[in-house]
């Protein structure tokens, strides 16, 4: 469920005062209403769902007063909060705060700080409603718990009418009751038991939850992965290229002025310079063929993970929202769940790469991504603890493609870690990769060129540009997945190339150390021919030359009918 935007209400006499609050709270992403007189009716001002109002003090000092008033002593508007825009010194602050604002804020206003107090007084009347809310269903709880001891008191009447029975009658009654005590202590250790193990289990998927990037945080990750990008740039092919065109020309013209001896030591190195920029002219070559060609069919993978207890297959939801749409927490600040109600499912979204193996529409990706439960400490743990993930849903998005495709697990291999997922692609017209796992196909100290989509969905924000990627966050509330549906309308799904040669050839894996990350798994690896020799599946972090691709032999297999 999408979050609901906080609103905000201005009322301001100074018209451009008035305008200058509107673009700068609508820049930072809330609803806003402005108007130049307090609203006539405070029922209308709570069925607006206003949360914060920005009150003029100078605006008819006696409708401010009263109006302050009137907001504390509704019970529709006490859960507004009100910040009062003063002009005067101490002494207006002070009164303000005595008639009832949460806070004076004195003008001129710094824009920087206007905005911190903001989202203070919100940060604030979250807390409360969550606090009210928990309030409410603590007193639904109380009520049945009453019900239920009041349907215990009538069971005692009657239990006690049946002893004036006959004595055969009450030592029935005795041995049932003494049945139903054995069956109450045993409903009641196993309830305990199961009631410690949900815990356990929705604590780690708090902690998992943790995990998934909400809208505030998708910016931030997106701005570090776009500073990562520009650092990362500085060792790129191209920029070694035109270190060794500038040494060539200062080998040229030292040989021009030096003697005979000297030349010769001279151009043994302009020999060796001018080879290695040939060689980087061919990878550069091949790398930008096998973009052109193959890319469009490496896509995007999407897969989003639901949650259920194993013994009744009920699906984990929400225990409730509040005003803002977002889930009520508990003390500890994780959020409440329960097998029970209609909240809306809890779901966590995970992204790998496939690409097309098939003209009917196999994509070959790792295990890993489909399942990522499979060999995940954190989600064997909740599954231990009697709650099981599960697959919600499996979309593609290829590059230049303006839709999702979705998609379902076909075959998983139990000797690697790969895996095949299919779906209508509806007329998608794209290259099928070919896989190559003859004896020459991978070799020791040849190029390679690895493509996925390393850091998921913040690493496409973040090569998005900073302007798209906030207009496209804010618009869609962080929510993944339309997130991702207005990124795909505007083209901007487009996986990362990386180029590297292969370190090492193994049984079951390739080294190489064209550069990758999470995200990046189940990228196919090409060589200088533009076959598929691998597909990635690890990364070990801090070591260069640490990326590993499963050889193509170990994918065939899954592709023969």
């Amino acid at each position: 469920m999408t979050p609901k935007r906080e609103s905000i209400l201005i009322i301001e006499g100074d018209a451009l005062s008035r305008q200058s609050l509107l673009e700068l709270l609508r820049g930072a992403g809330y609803e806003v209403l402005a108007t130049d007189s307090p609203p006539a009716d405070l029922e209308a001002l709570e069925n607006s769902g206003v949360d914060l109002l920005l009150l003029d003090a100078n605006l008819a000092a006696l409708d401010c007063c009263s109006m302050l008033t009137e907001l504390r002593g509704s019970a529709l508007t006490a859960g507004i909060r009100a910040v009062l825009l003063s002009s005067g010194g101490a002494a207006e602050r002070s009164r303000g705060l005595d008639l009832g604002a949460d806070d004076v804020l004195t003008r001129p206003w710094d824009a920087t700080e206007l905005l911190a107090r903001v989202r203070a007084q919100l940060r604030t009347k979250r807390a409360l409603d969550n606090a009210l809310e928990k309030t409410r269903l603590a007193e639904e709880g109380q009520e049945i718990a009453h019900t239920a001891f009041q349907a215990l008191a009538v069971t005692e009447k009657m239990t006690r009418d049946a002893f004036s029975l006959e004595r055969m009658l009450k030592i029935g009654v005795s041995a049932a009751l003494v049945v139903v005590a054995i069956m109450a202590g045993i409903f009641f250790l196993y309830r305990g038991r199961a009631e410690k193990e949900s815990r356990r289990a929705y604590a780690m998927i708090a902690q998992l939850e943790r995990g998934v990037v909400k809208q505030q945080d998708l910016m931030v990750e997106s701005r570090r992965m776009r500073q990562e990008i520009e650092r990362g740039s500085s060792a790129t092919t191209p920029e070694q290229k035109a270190q060794l065109q500038k040494q060539t020309q200062e080998l040229r013209a030292r040989m021009a002025s030096s003697d005979a001896a000297e030349v010769a030591a001279l151009r043994k190195q302009l020999d060796q310079n001018t080879t290695l920029l040939r060689h980087i002219e061919d990878e550069n070559l091949v790398a930008q063929s096998i973009i052109r060609t193959y890319t469009p069919s490496v896509c995007l993978l999407h897969v989003v993970v639901a949650f259920r207890d194993k013994q009744s297959g009920m699906r984990l939801r929400y225990a409730g929202l509040n005003r803002q749409g977002e889930p009520l927490q508990d003390s500890e600040g994780n959020p409440v769940y329960t097998l029970n109600g209609n909240g809306p499912e809890v779901r966590t979204h995970f992204f790998g790469t496939g690409f097309l193996v098939a003209a009917d529409g196999r994509i070959l990706t790792n295990r890993h991504v489909i399942e990522p439960w499979w060999k995940d400490e954190q989600l064997d743990a909740v599954a231990k603890e009697g709650i099981e993930a599960v697959i919600s849903a499996i979309d593609a998005y290829f590059p230049d493609s303006p839709r999702a495709y979705r998609v379902e697990i076909k075959k998983i291999t139990p000797d690697a870690d790969l895996a095949i997922v299919q779906g209508d692609l509806d007329g998608l017209k794209r290259p099928v990769l070919t896989l190559d796992d003859s004896k020459g196909a991978a070799i020791s100290g040849q190029p390679i060129v690895s493509v996925g989509y390393a850091t998921g969905l913040a690493g496409i924000l973040a090569r998005a540009g900073e302007g798209t990627a906030e207009a496209i966050v804010t618009s869609s509330d962080g929510n993944p997945r339309q997130v991702l549906a207005e990124l795909a309308r505007r083209s901007l799904i487009r996986p990362i190339t990386t180029q590297g040669h292969i370190g090492d050839i193994l049984p079951d894996k390739i080294v190489y150390d064209a550069q990758t990350t999470s995200g990046g798994s189940g990228g196919p690896l090409f060589n200088h021919q533009g076959k598929v020799i691998g597909v990635t599946f690890a990364v070990v972090k801090g070591f260069s030359g640490s990326n590993f691709g499963i050889p193509a032999h170990y994918a065939l297999p899954l592709l023969a009918r």
